[in-house]
């Protein structure tokens, strides 16, 4: 069975390393919401989604979309069937990238010096899919020495990025985070409705 989650690391963290070695083809890809505004170059709306601002952004982005991409690429397998599935699931991630990047393009079109880069809104749509499904599941974050639940990582995960989206002028559109945790979330429960029930009995058998 064909693993897109980690055919989707693989591709990312190859483009990521070229892309630092070639300012020129960085330049190409990142998100520039003004020259797609002037010269409609919609494609960086998804190619900046394979872009990574140094290590830190790259393994902390890959980490979390290959620990929650796996459990979610096996349900949407599981209930949609392998091809089905894998449709579904590119276009959580996928789908993520492009609708996160939405308020960033509104919000900056006009400013010609914004930049921005990462696959921030595909890999908060998957995590936020993932924590719907096993809230409860066991995230192991270094140097924590014990897991924690899917649910509270994914809300650490949101709170990073808010502090980071205050702080940085690193180009990494922290901000797409949250957007793309919502689109997760909406098109997760359109398209497995039973999910949205079974997070609500888990989160309360463990809170009460």
């Amino acid at each position: 069975m064909l693993d897109i989650t980690l055919i989707i690391t693989i591709l990312t963290v190859a483009i990521s390393l070229y892309a630092w070695s070639n300012p020129d083809f960085m330049q190409s890809w990142i998100m520039y919401p003004f020259l797609v505004a002037k010269r409609n170059e919609w494609y960086r709306f998804l190619t900046s989604g394979f872009l990574h601002a140094d290590w830190s952004h790259l393994i902390f982005n890959m980490f979390a979309f290959y620990s929650f991409g796996q459990l979610v690429q096996g349900i949407f397998e599981t209930e949609f069937g392998a091809q089905g599935g894998m449709l579904r699931y590119l276009l959580l991630y996928l789908g993520g990238i492009i609708v996160s990047d939405i308020p960033t393009y509104l919000r900056h079109r006009q400013d010609v010096d914004y930049r921005s880069l990462g696959a921030s809104g595909g890999v908060s749509s998957i995590i936020f899919s993932g924590v719907l499904f096993q809230p409860l599941g066991k995230i192991q974050i270094f140097p924590i020495p014990f897991g924690i639940p899917g649910f509270i990582f994914g809300f650490l995960y949101l709170g990073y990025s808010y502090y980071m989206s205050r702080r940085s002028g690193d180009n990494i559109n922290h901000d797409a985070h949250f957007y793309g945790a919502l689109y997760g979330v909406l098109l997760t429960l359109f398209l497995v409705p039973d999910v949205g029930p079974y997070f609500i009995e888990k989160i309360q058998g463990y809170l009460f």
